[in-house]
């Protein structure tokens, strides 16, 4: 590849008609301007110049070259002028890898006011509940929940996430409200099997209140998606472990009720969202980044702990 230094070295003697006058222009010696020029004909094997001891003069091969390297020289300055531009302005594609649940109830009502604000961009989201590889599938931003495990990408927490027992009052009527986790047992219990194929189990703390125990879950009904789990347990099929901002209208409703909240014991979880790089960060991930943020700390159910549901949301 043609040295960058030499092919302005060349251009700039071209116009100026020197090597002295192009020097001055870029801040070289004559001779430092001489040499990339004479780099630049041993490369190419042809005369650009014929030189005099007070001037240039180019080749007819010298005019041709020029013609065509001080039009890639000008595309290089529009190119670079143009990142520029960019750099501040929020413009251009956006690929966002959100689940289902979360995705279509929190992240897409936030989506027309950021693209009122912000016309040049463009946002496109992949409702999907599988684990997704960010960089390798060219996602910009991802949003998921669970244990979330170290790794390259930077992580920023939207909230934590408190999973919660619920169930309908109807089915608590007829089955009985479970006061410890033998009384499990009787119940149906609505299970959840992630994308990989793993079960999301159960845990309580023992009776002694000393370390806590795992439940299998023997559910005759098995779903992926935390919105569809909820349908069920509003449909009266048993008892569901949800999210509990998932859960929180419904309980706020009264059509579910918590259960065993003072020995249900999951672990901790939080929802975060996930980009690639934190230096030089496009705009236009930027921006999306800081409206998503802004727009899900506002979310009231988001921030809601276990510890705080009223008594009313029990059973």
């Amino acid at each position: 590849m043609t040295n960058l230094a030499a092919l302005v070295s060349f251009t700039e003697a071209a116009v100026a008609g020197s090597f002295t006058a192009a020097a001055a222009k870029l801040d070289l010696t004559p001779a430092a301007v001489s040499k990339n020029v004479a780099r630049l004909e041993a490369q190419l094997g042809v005369r650009l110049f014929n030189r005099s001891t007070r001037r240039l003069r180019l080749t007819a091969e010298g005019e041709l070259f020029h013609e065509r390297a001080a039009a890639a020289l000008r595309a290089l300055d529009e190119a670079v002028a143009e990142v520029g531009r960019a750099r501040g302005a929020a413009v251009g594609r956006v690929r966002i890898s959100v689940g289902v649940s979360f995705g279509r109830r929190y992240l897409l009502p936030l989506l027309p006011a950021l693209a009122a604000r912000h016309p040049g961009l463009q946002v496109e989201v992949s409702l999907d509940n599988r684990a997704v590889d960010l960089v390798a599938e060219g996602y910009d931003i991802g949003v998921r929940g669970g244990v979330v495990e170290a790794s390259s990408l930077v992580a920023r927490r939207i909230a934590r996430l408190p999973l919660v027992l619920v169930a309908s009052p109807a089915y608590l009527r007829g089955h009985g409200a479970p006061r410890s986790a033998a009384d499990l047992a009787g119940h149906e219990r609505l299970g959840v099997r992630l994308p990989g194929g793993s079960e999301l189990p159960w845990r309580l703390r023992r009776p002694s209140g000393r370390g806590t125990v795992e439940l299998a879950t023997p559910a005759r009904l098995w779903l992926s998606d935390p919105e569809a789990l909820l349908d069920l347990a509003l449909e009266h099929a048993g008892i569901a472990q949800v999210g509990l901002h998932h859960a929180m209208p419904y309980l706020r409703s009264g059509r579910l009720k918590a259960v065993l909240t003072e020995l249900h014991d999951p672990g901790e979880r939080e929802i975060v969202l996930h980009y690639p790089h934190r230096l030089y960060l496009a705009p236009r991930v930027r921006v999306t980044v800081d409206a998503l943020l802004a727009g899900l700390a506002r979310h009231t159910d988001l921030h809601a702990t276990r510890e705080a549901l009223p008594a009313a949301f029990l059973a």
